[in-house]
């Protein structure tokens, strides 16, 4: 069986990636490969660069997180580059608490359960290979065997730093088992995994009066108690807490700021010194990301404490707002579908557009600029062209409001009413006015929202609705023209030529007589109209498309019906107003003639092997705009 060979291939893999040797043998691995002795946060940093990175225009993007989180990569580079980077460096950040901080189902989460998948996967590579004292309840660097007199001496010949003491069961186990012979200590390669509590911890806050600092910090093994004789021997204490096995890899600190405060006192040193006080013995070193996450309200609770401000100076906050960008938006809702059991139902074109648009316009605020409206704004921030503005004003409008995305509908609440219009509807299908519907009524059923956001959110629906109401003529209307693209093309190609000569005082040559003829007018006014461009504008908006044309041109790039956004349009909007009375009439006729029956399939045809539509998304389509045509 194919499953059998599998699964002894991985049996095989799984016996090759073990390693155990004496610490002379590991001598010989770190002279060899030392980065194997690493500290956390650079193992972390080098884990994430490992992906690859992709630099463009908007600016670094980490492959790393790129299959989960979805409109961040601003604030993951930031990330990155201003926490884990220095602190792979050993700078002083590393010895800060890094707290994420933003809305709910915002992605903070997310992203700190991909660091803790990331490490499991990249300590079985050989870059991210580590090794630990056998037997060591915290997984100790073996390097820690060597006496601090001889340490900067290994430094100048292994090129490697050491930083870090022995814990006290590897003390006693040095003395008692090897006798203080270093070199025969026995060393392992180890496996970070949360499941097996090696290198990755999570502690959870709960009742206060019921837990008990012993889950971070371990504990006294009462078993063991009678055997050792004292609570100060190391074999007498369990140092299973959750500080102690996240040594050499990370810590997760789930709703931090929730904890009882005699929980966060263990942090103070940890995060300054890089050690711990545990039961009766002397500060435990350990190595680890501490991150922690919590929402704005708590954190502003937080900051308002006095108590609190010594805490406060060891953190490094990194907000995670809401994704801003439509498209973005649209991945989330997608990779949630696929982790629910909505997979087998067809979800209709623009349906989880319309979804996103209602997010990411509840999260946006409104700007002081001239002109600028949400609408606008949101196409923007998704990189659309919108006539007025440029791509600079991005960064603008984004300075202008710096709290925007910390507040706003967040995805599982879209999630959640695109599971209760599955439910409410008939048919397999959903489609973007069954989206929008099941956005509006769940407003009436949220508890948490006051009169004024309501009547803001419903606002918000009735925008977004006019929106698709343009998206869904341009659909039917595209597939009306057997090969729209094609059309558009042509007719895009005819009025360059038109524009070229009229610019430069020359005629055309007519392909059928041969004759030169003058160019036409009509035909280019036809299209500028369209969009708005007055007669004593024309001139100027022709000479902009020759230099435009002219620039493409001159960088070896082609000049298309895509390339100018506000002329993409004009063309598109004189092919729909050639076409709109045949589309009025097709798909308005509540008893059409076999002409117009032979249409109407053609076209629906059409949307379904095209367009990604079903026959009853199709059919709902054709029927919604043939009411809107009519209005």
């Amino acid at each position: 069986m194919e499953f059998l060979e599998k699964l002894e291939a991985y049996k095989k893999r799984e016996r090759e990636l073990a390693w155990e040797g004496s610490f002379k043998e590991y001598l010989e691995l770190v002279k060899k490969r030392p980065y194997i002795a690493q500290l956390a946060h650079s193992r972390i940093y080098n884990m994430i660069k490992s992906y690859g990175v992709i630099d463009s225009e908007e600016g670094r993007k980490y492959r790393f997180f790129t299959s989960e989180l979805f409109g961040l990569d601003k604030t993951l580079s930031k990330l990155v580059e201003e926490y884990f980077h220095p602190a792979a460096r050993r700078l002083d950040v590393r010895k800060r608490i890094l707290l994420l901080m933003g809305p709910v189902s915002g992605g903070k989460s997310t992203l700190v359960t991909l660091l803790k998948r990331g490490l499991e996967k990249y300590s079985r590579t050989e870059e991210g290979a580590l090794y630990a004292i056998k037997g060591c309840p915290m997984h100790e660097e073996p390097l820690h065997l060597i006496p601090k007199e001889l340490r900067e001496d290994f430094e100048k010949e292994f090129g490697v730093f050491i930083e870090g003491d022995l814990c006290p069961r590897c003390q006693v186990m040095l003395e008692e088992e090897y006798h203080g012979n270093i070199e025969e200590v026995r060393v392992e390669r180890i496996f970070l995994s949360e499941e097996k509590r090696i290198g990755i911890g999570t502690f959870s806050p709960s009742d206060p009066k019921s837990q008990d600092i012993a889950e971070l910090t371990g504990s006294v093994d009462f078993s063991a108690l009678p055997v050792y004789g004292a609570e100060s021997d190391p074999r007498a204490y369990r140092f299973d807490g959750e500080l102690n096995i996240a040594n050499r890899g990370i810590m997760e600190f789930q709703e931090m700021l929730k904890c009882d405060e005699k929980f966060l006192w263990n942090l103070l040193s940890l995060s300054q010194e890089g050690n711990f006080k545990a039961g009766r013995f002397a500060l435990i070193y350990a190595d680890e990301l501490i991150v922690a996450h919590t929402n704005e309200a708590e954190y502003k609770a937080f900051i308002s404490n006095k108590k609190n401000e010594a805490l406060l100076s060891r953190m490094i906050v990194i907000k995670i707002p809401y994704n801003l960008k439509v498209s973005e938006e649209v991945k989330i809702y997608e990779k949630l579908i696929k982790q629910s059991d909505l997979t087998n139902i067809h979800i209709a074109p623009h349906s989880l557009r319309v979804a996103a648009m209602f997010s990411v316009l509840s999260r946006l605020k409104e700007s002081k600029k001239q002109g600028m409206d949400l609408v606008k704004k949101m196409k923007l921030y998704d990189g659309e062209d919108v006539e007025g503005f440029k791509p600079k004003d991005v960064a603008e409008l984004q300075n202008e409001a710096e709290e925007e995305g910390m507040s706003g509908v967040d995805p599982r609440y879209v999630i959640n009413r695109l599971s209760s219009a599955l439910i409410k509807t008939a048919t397999a299908c959903i489609n973007p006015l069954d989206v929008l519907r099941a956005l509006k009524d769940g407003l009436d059923q949220h508890p948490s929202i006051s009169k004024e956001e309501k009547d803001r959110l419903l606002n918000l629906v009735s925008i977004v609705r006019k929106e698709y109401d343009e998206l869904a003529k341009k659909e039917v209307q595209k597939a009306f023209v057997y090969s729209f693209e094609e059309s558009a093309r042509n007719l895009f190609n005819n009025y360059l030529d038109n524009v070229e000569a009229y610019c430069n005082g020359t005629k055309l040559r007519d392909p059928i007589t041969d004759e030169e003829i003058d160019p036409d007018e009509k035909l280019m006014r036809s299209i500028e109209e369209q969009i708005g461009v007055t007669e004593s504008a024309k001139k100027s908006f022709r000479e902009e498309i020759l230099i435009r044309l002219s620039i493409y041109a001159r960088k070896g790039k082609i000049f298309d019906y895509h390339s100018h956004e506000r002329l993409k349009e004009a063309i598109e909007k004189k092919l729909f107003a050639d076409l709109k009375d045949v589309v009025k009439i097709t798909t308005s006729t509540k008893t059409p003639n076999a002409q117009q029956l032979k249409k109407l399939n053609e076209v629906s045809e059409r949307l379904i092997n095209h367009h990604g539509y079903c026959a009853v998304c199709a059919n709902e389509l054709l029927k919604y705009v043939g009411s809107l045509l009519n209005r």
